[in-house]
């Protein structure tokens, strides 16, 4: 017989929790117990709320709430130490969650002022580790050189299940905050700004519950430039990250089909209006395909698209997998792409490929039980 299904704690803001545990007849107070149990101490279930009475933990289990954590379903570790994690949710539906230890694998510096700066930042986050999470399962944008698109979309992740995934990967890599420095990146499966109010949700509900610093949060968009917009507005916010892959209109169309509903033009008008932070750069985020968009006269135009931003570009060599006809370009072309950019005074880095071997790099999230299979 199947489970009856239950309420989920995890994903309600502490008003909310306050009013239900005022609803069951409890002082406010409770909410707050409540809260920090759930976000800080990681419980599993309302029965070890330790700090509550066992009267109210039962009530709570009888009017049929959970905490409503997900699951690790499998992982798997990479030669450079990177874990994959399945992450399994209650309705049956899995996502993918990716630990990098010792941050994002390093990015090769520039030698400008801006790019010494990146990189003394950079060295001081040698012993950190960056969390890549996902936001919805699967993806709508069919970007051409992701196997997460292979999927489509099947739907938006809840804020509860956004921050559900760090907190049973933070339990499983017994993650201690602040002690432990970790950088959270939503670069996982899907795009964020399709699923906004739930991944601004998870963002607060990580701030106030977690105990993780925005500063150390980086989103990335395909280009949905209302949302670029709207994340300028936000008190609380994490950092923009673009991800721009052409430098023109055409090339950008064929490979992220967005680019027809806001083209060039319009991200870059929502890229230069975003209101940065002080000492805060954007990121554009360039991925290389051999022969397509790699070439030394890619590499001016992008100089010149991006001219007057207070940004970086970090360059990825295609990630490969099955069902992708682009090809990785030969580390020469990417090294004089990046020697262009950076003799026009753009901070520009090489992303290395963390967990390329196990599926876990930049797009290549592809839920593990499907690729097995295919």
């Amino acid at each position: 017989m199947a489970e009856a299904p239950t309420t989920a704690l995890l994903g309600l803001s502490l008003q909310e929790l306050t009013r239900v545990a005022q609803e069951a007849g409890q002082p406010a107070y409770r909410g707050r117990q409540l809260f920090k149990a759930i976000y800080r101490q990681k419980v599993n279930s309302p029965q070890e709320i330790s700090s509550l009475p066992q009267g109210f933990r039962s009530q709570l289990i009888a009017q049929g709430f959970s905490v409503g954590r997900p699951r690790i379903e499998s992982q798997f570790r990479s030669r450079d130490g990177t874990l994959r994690y399945l992450i399994g949710l209650a309705d049956g539906q899995s996502v993918e969650t990716v630990w990098m230890p010792r941050g994002d694998g390093g990015e090769a510096g520039d030698g400008s002022e801006a790019g010494r700066e990146l990189e003394t930042e950079a060295r001081k986050q040698k012993n950190r580790a960056t969390i890549c999470v996902s936001s919805q399962v699967g993806c709508a944008l069919d970007c051409q050189f992701c196997l997460t698109a292979l999927l489509g979309i099947k739907r938006n992740l809840t804020a509860g299940e956004i921050v559900g995934q760090i907190a049973v990967v933070f339990e499983e890599r017994q993650v201690s905050l602040p002690r432990d420095r970790v950088n959270l990146v939503f670069m996982g499966m899907g795009e964020p700004f399709l699923n906004y109010e739930n991944f601004l949700r998870a963002v607060r509900l990580l701030v106030e519950g977690v105990g993780l610093a925005e500063s150390r949060m980086t989103v990335s968009t395909a280009g949905v430039v209302p949302r670029i917009y709207d994340l300028g507005r936000e008190t609380v916010r994490p950092k923009l990250a673009i991800s721009l892959n052409a430098p023109n209109d055409r090339l950008r169309s064929q490979l992220m089909p967005i680019n027809r509903k806001w083209n060039l033009a319009a991200l870059m008008r929502a890229a230069r209006e975003f209101p940065l932070r002080n000492r805060e750069r954007l990121t554009f985020e360039y991925v290389l395909f051999d022969q397509r968009n790699d070439s030394a006269g890619h590499a001016r135009e992008l100089v010149e698209l991006i001219r007057g931003t207070r940004s970086k570009v970090n360059l990825i060599a295609l990630n490969p997998g099955p069902g992708i006809a682009l090809e990785t370009p030969a580390e020469a072309r990417v090294l004089a792409f990046q020697r262009i950019l950076i003799d026009a005074g753009v901070p520009t880095f090489i992303r290395r490929p963390r967990g390329r071997d196990i599926f876990a790099a930049c797009g290549q999230l592809k839920r593990t039980l499907e690729l097995e299979a295919s």
